[in-house]
């Protein structure tokens, strides 16, 4: 898929602007600040910070799992870097229907700037759904698991009134924009089709200094198609936008001693040779720890998958946006037969690309099904998170402007027993900040 088609679905998404908005609200989950100029004194101008609408969902259940819907918006208790905040806004979404419990004020008004009034938006019913199809890292032999993994989905997740859209990254091409028609995602369902890599495949890659260059050519599509999903989700307001990220994970230099290996049987021979100045046997297979930093750029790879990671969190949470990462391969035994790959090897690329799908999930506060197979359990708890939570809003009286991390704590002080879970914080975007 395109970036054009993701920005298409990604627009079709801002449109849905659901519940109060407050004029120059920011994006929910997160805080924007814009320098106003303010008039002149003394020949020079005054750049004043305007501070807009923090909002995040709070989901709030008893001893027994049940989730709680009467509380008030002066039942919680919400602190941006252990700073207590005023609670501006209250919107509760039950069994999947929105109540405005109490309607935001205007912002705080900067000096010289006047704000237009605000006019009210209906409720509306349904959730929002994105499903991010990352088939350039499902394999061919994966895409019969894939699609049952959607069948799934259109039974135990979504419900008469749920508004989805599709994007993938591959030549599955799917880019359906919102829509209530679930006979639209039964015909998107017969044309997933898994294009990664296989093992073998990634082995006879062409390799760059951070690993094998098709590889990471291809994350790079994948991570930009979804920040630029997400980033658009902003739009969005008073709203959880789910987004249900159907990925094998990443590993961005894989398979890194067969690779090794087999380079030098292609290239210098197997087995062992004769030190030049002992005379002394030796491996061809120079050790990881023992290479020169030349030979070890690979190394860096790790870090570099960190911080793309990294990054489509901290845009997911000011989107108030939450990745559901589902791994389709399910429960991950031993690699195939017809594979030449070490298993140290396999066993490393497993963990790590599960590992990144958890950290995704973590990181935006949503589970991370990998490593299991059973699939309808884990959607019946999407369902029951996506259905029922509370969205608390207010604007931030951070004592220090210039903070771009910003940790959030959510209580409910005056009742006992309840387990609270809110977003732990967010990150103000820098300025002209984009994926390259």
């Amino acid at each position: 898929m395109t970036r054009p088609a993701a920005l298409v679905l990604a627009a079709a998404l801002a449109q849905l602007v659901v519940g109060p908005l407050a004029a120059r609200q920011a994006p929910a989950g997160g805080q924007s600040q814009e320098g106003v100029v303010a008039p002149q004194t003394g020949g020079q101008a005054t750049f004043r910070a305007a501070v807009n609408l923090v909002t995040t969902d709070v989901i709030v259940r008893d001893g027994r799992g049940q989730f709680v819907a009467d509380l008030k918006g002066s039942d919680f208790a919400v602190f941006e870097d252990g700073v207590a905040q005023d609670i501006a806004s209250v919107v509760l979404i039950h069994g999947a229907r929105v109540f405005n419990m109490q309607a935001p004020p205007p912002p705080p008004v900067s000096e010289g700037i006047i704000l237009p009034p605000v006019k009210p938006v209906s409720d509306a019913a349904g959730r929002i759904f994105v499903f991010f199809v990352d088939d350039l890292h499902l394999t061919f032999r994966e895409t019969a698991r894939t699609r049952d993994l959607f069948k799934r989905i259109l039974k135990n997740l979504l419900h008469d009134g749920d508004m989805f859209g599709i994007v993938s990254t591959g030549p599955s091409s799917l880019s359906i924009q919102l829509t209530y028609d679930h006979k639209v995602l039964e015909e998107a369902i017969s044309r997933i089709t898994g294009d990664g890599l296989k093992p073998s495949d990634i082995m006879q890659q062409q390799q760059g200094p951070n690993g094998p260059m098709e590889l990471r050519y291809r994350s790079h599509v994948a991570f930009k198609t979804a920040f630029e999903l997400v980033k658009n989700l902003e739009r969005i307001n008073n709203r959880r936008k789910a987004v249900i990220y159907v990925s094998s994970g990443y590993d961005f230099n894989p398979f890194e001693v067969s690779r090794l290996r087999q380079e030098q049987e292609r290239f210098g021979g197997a087995g062992s040779t004769t030190d030049p100045t002992t005379g002394e046997p030796q491996d061809r297979l120079t050790p990881f720890s023992s290479r020169t930093p030349d030979q070890s750029g690979a190394q860096f790879a790790d870090t570099d998958l960190a911080i793309e990671l990294a990054e489509l969190a901290r845009a997911a949470n000011r989107a108030n946006a939450t990745l559901y990462t589902i791994d389709p391969r399910g429960l991950v035994a031993g690699m195939d037969l017809d594979e030449e790959i070490e298993p140290r090897d396999w066993d490393v690329y497993v963990r790590k690309t599960q590992d990144s799908l958890r950290t995704l999930a973590e990181l935006t506060g949503g589970i991370a099904v990998v490593n299991q197979n059973d699939f309808d359990r884990a959607l019946k708890r999407i369902d029951a998170e996506t259905s029922d939570y509370y969205v608390l809003g207010y604007y931030s009286s951070n004592p220090d402007p210039l903070r771009r991390n910003r940790r959030i704590e959510v209580k409910v002080p005056g009742r006992e027993g309840l387990d609270v879970w809110a977003r732990r914080g967010y990150s103000l975007p820098e300025a002209g900040a984009t994926p390259q």
